[in-house]
């Protein structure tokens, strides 16, 4: 039997926006402290205007991208505020969701 490895409580924010507001939102995180994120392409999708793929494009422009948050609860309202500010002219999707890590000191 192996010890159990503890974890701790964060919060996941995914920001889903098109590549070329990626450097701004990048850049107001960076304002905000925030001290790590992932940015993942977006392959292909399905929304309120139906479906969307990368193949074919020759530009940033109408290609998404994922940027991958994790932080302390206590620090949400802080991020997400100034985030939305950011995106609500935007097309973009912001989702926040519980997590759990195994290094807190990460985070």
């Amino acid at each position: 039997m192996t010890d159990a490895i503890p974890t701790y409580k964060k919060k996941r924010l995914d920001v889903i926006v098109e590549a070329p507001i990626l450097n701004r939102l990048l850049d107001l995180l960076d304002r905000l402290g925030v001290t790590g994120y992932t940015v993942v392409p977006a392959l292909a999708g399905r929304g309120r205007e139906g479906s969307w793929s990368r193949a074919g494009l020759v530009s940033d422009a109408g290609q998404m991208v994922l940027v991958i948050v994790v932080l302390d609860e206590s620090r949400i309202p802080a991020v997400l505020a100034p985030v939305y500010k950011l995106l609500q002219r935007q097309i973009g999707i912001v989702t926040i969701s519980d997590v759990e890590v195994v290094r807190k000191e990460h985070f």
